[in-house]
């Protein structure tokens, strides 16, 4: 009888916790509403940690959850903070090591901000140049970095379908960016310290 009750006490938490898309965790910082996010900085040292780490894919459950829909949402609430306004933000700077970035697409009418579930770049052009980047994440500072000026990206639409696209100019350099915290690597790992360059707000 305590074994039966053992297994249906399991069974009862994977029901209730198991199929969840976000952990706890995650859900308690997604929360709810349209109000923006913390954004993590390497100034706080658990940040710091978060910031270092890869982030999980996500799957099509995952998606279609009311949890990313919240979540997309604040994010985009939090890169378009009048206070300190960005061009492209990734989950893991709202504390989230999931795969999904918001790029402003500067090259489409309108410059709309867009989401890209699972990026990642498959194809680098071989022309180069630096550009000066900063970021939401590492405050007060800024650099020149060495980026490709074109590249070609795989990622997952609403309806998780795989598509490709081609990306030119500013908004490819965005991606790379954006794409890069995906994989805990900020733009300051590949700053040119010849044109390192500190700022005060």
């Amino acid at each position: 009888m305590k074994f039966l009750f053992a297994i249906l006490m399991i069974l009862t938490l994977c029901n209730s916790g198991c199929n969840n898309p976000f952990t706890a965790a995650e859900r308690k910082i997604i929360g709810t509403g349209n109000d923006m996010m913390r954004v993590t900085t390497i100034d706080n040292e658990a940040d710091s940690t978060l910031l270092r780490r890869t982030s999980r894919p996500l799957r099509k459950k995952d998606i279609l959850s009311e949890e990313f829909t919240t979540l997309c949402r604040r994010m985009l609430s939090t890169v378009q903070n009048p206070e300190n306004e960005g061009v492209g933000i990734a989950a893991p700077q709202v504390g989230i090591l999931r795969r999904v970035v918001a790029v402003q697409r500067f090259d489409k009418p309108g410059e709309p901000f867009e989401f890209y579930v699972n990026p990642k770049i498959v194809e680098y052009g071989e022309e180069m140049e630096y550009s000066g980047e900063g970021c939401l994440s590492v405050p007060e500072q800024s650099g020149d970095v060495l980026r490709s000026q074109s590249i070609k990206i795989e990622y997952r639409d609403s309806n998780f379908d795989l598509r490709t696209e081609a990306i030119e100019g500013f908004t490819a350099i965005i991606f790379q960016h954006e794409i890069d915290h995906l994989d805990g690597i900020l733009f300051i790992d590949r700053m040119d310290d010849d044109k390192e360059e500190y700022f005060e707000e």
